[in-house]
Parts: C-alpha cells; sequence; structure tokens
C-alpha cells in the first residue's frame, strides 16, 4: 500500500513537470530541449535558497523564477537571434549545467536536517508518504487551474493562437513573438518548480537530476491523451497529471517483475515509444476492418 501511495505521490508532483511541457510541446508546439537544464536548475536553487535560509516556500518561489529565467533566455535565442528553437534549448541546457554547478557549489547537495514543504506538522501527521500526495494535490490544482483561467483569457487565447497558426495570429495583430517568449518562459518556470517540488521530496538536488526528464514529461502527457482520447484543452491538463500517475504506475509495474532500476531511462523511453505507437496501431487496425467489412458487404 505505501509503494502505491509513494507512485501517486511521485506522479502527482511530475505531473507539474508535465504539465509546463505540455504548454511548449503542444500548445506552441515547440520541441523544448531546455527541460533537461530547468529542471535540476529549480533544485538546485530551491535547495541553495533553503541552505541560505530561505523558507521552503521562498525558496520554491525562487526555482520557478530560475527556471522562467531559462526559459527567458530560450525564448529570446529563438525569436531575437533567430536560433533554431531545438539548438537554442539545447545551448540553454548545457549552459545550465555549469549554472547549476555555480548554485549549490558542488554536484548534489542533500536536504538532511532541513526544513522543506514537506516537513510541517500537519503533513508530518499523515500516514507515510501521504504528505507527498497532499502537497502534489494543492500545487497540482493551484497551477492547473490558473492555467485555465489564463486560456481563457484574451491573452491566454493569443497564445493558443500562435501555437495552431503564427501567421494568421500576426495577422490579427499578435505579437507571436512575445507569446512564444512568455510561454517558453511559463513552461520553464513550472519546470524548475517541479524540480524543486522533486528535490524537496527526495531530499537532494543533483546536477545529472534532469537526464530523462523531457521522456517522463512526454509520457505523462502521451500517456493522458492515448488513455482519454478527445479532450478539450481544460481536461487535457487534467489528464496529464493523471497520465504522469499512470506512468508512475507501469515504471512501478517494471521494476516489480524484476528489470534493473539502472535501465529506468530505457524503460522509460521504451515505455513512450509504446503509447505514442498505439494510436497509430488502433487507426490502420480500424482502416483495414472497415476495408475488410467493406469487402464483405461488396462480396
Amino acid at each position: 500500500m505505501s509503494i502505491i501511495v509513494s507512485a501517486i505521490g511521485q506522479g502527482l508532483t511530475w505531473g507539474i513537470v508535465g504539465i509546463g511541457l505540455f504548454l511548449t510541446f503542444r500548445i506552441l508546439d515547440f520541441p523544448d530541449m531546455t527541460v533537461e537544464g530547468t529542471f535540476p536548475m529549480g533544485a538546485a536553487a530551491c535547495v541553495a535558497a533553503i541552505y541560505s535560509g530561505a523558507s521552503p516556500l521562498v525558496a520554491t518561489l525562487i526555482a520557478f523564477i530560475a527556471g522562467m529565467l531559462a526559459g527567458l533566455v530560450t525564448g529570446l535565442l529563438y525569436t531575437k537571434v533567430k536560433i533554431p528553437v531545438l539548438l537554442a534549448g539545447i545551448l540553454v541546457m548545457t549552459a545550465a549545467y555549469s549554472v547549476n554547478l555555480r548554485i549549490m557549489g558542488r554536484a548534489n547537495l542533500s536536504l538532511f536536517g532541513k526544513p522543506t514543504m514537506l516537513r510541517n506538522h500537519f503533513l508530518e501527521s499523515l500516514p507515510p508518504y501521504f504528505d507527498s500526495v497532499v502537497l502534489g494535490i494543492v500545487v497540482v490544482a493551484i497551477v492547473t487551474a490558473l492555467i485555465i483561467y489564463f486560456l481563457q483569457t484574451n491573452l491566454g487565447q493569443a497564445f493558443i493562437a500562435t501555437g495552431d497558426n503564427p501567421t494568421m495570429a500576426r495577422s490579427l495583430g499578435i505579437s507571436t513573438d512575445a507569446m512564444q517568449i512568455m510561454g517558453l518562459g511559463v513552461s520553464n518556470g513550472l519546470i524548475g518548480l517541479g524540480g524543486a517540488l522533486v528535490a524537496q521530496n527526495n531530499g537532494f538536488a543533483d546536477v545529472n537530476m534532469g537526464i530523462g526528464v523531457i521522456v517522463v514529461a512526454l509520457a505523462s502527457i502521451i500517456i493522458g491523451e492515448v488513455v482519454f482520447g478527445d479532450l478539450t484543452m481544460n481536461q487535457r491538463l487534467i489528464a496529464v497529471t493523471i497520465g504522469s500517475i499512470l506512468y508512475r504506475f507501469v515504471i512501478l509495474l517494471v521494476l516489480k517483475l524484476g528489470f534493473n532500476a539502472n535501465d529506468l531511462n530505457l524503460i522509460s523511453a521504451i515505455v513512450l515509444a509504446i503509447f505514442m505507437m498505439l494510436p497509430v496501431l488502433e487507426n490502420r487496425f480500424r482502416i483495414r476492418h472497415t476495408l475488410a467489412k467493406g469487402m464483405t458487404k461488396h462480396d
């Protein structure tokens, strides 16, 4: 039971990272590689701030700002310097590694004996692992509600229009460069926030904890879409978090079958590939079934 509760807590925490990537990957249609740098940056900034005496809440907000700044750099490189978005993300991701080392002063930093958002009277009174579940639900609910509200505003509609059709958006007087910079900033801010929460949940920050993050976040998005099918924009945001939880259960099942934990990134990639193939296989099956049915009627 404790393993299941822990998986749900991790799924909720990582769901924030999935929501962040959803803004660029699905709405703006950007393959943003910055996330593998901003995730550990958020963790590093949060842990370093706690070490400096900041409260866990303030440290978590600092992590959000740090991630947002990295995303803004990617956005400026893409829109103003005209570097392709994939390369711009890789450049910022690479630079973030050195920045994270500067922030922490070492490769990893432990939170042992330090205050975190999980260490308060109410959360510590809960059964084991329920603290991360409760905190995850609260943070995910707030983030999801804010994004849903934002997407219903005029600015949010302009943001969606930029991703749907940049040429049409510009003809309507929308500054697509500003929308793209904003999207990359907010997206990476949320990913930095997710990194801060994961660091507090795990009890440490490490410069290498960003490896494979984009695969995990994509898995949350793809699994949610495959499982629930056609959804509205608001429903898809909720599905991302549920997809993140389902992904944790899939990984848990795979590890329970005896696979090595060192193969986790390989397993994550395979799981993502399988879920991405399912809609294609389903469409092919439907086409073949329709053709076979038509040929049967013709005969």
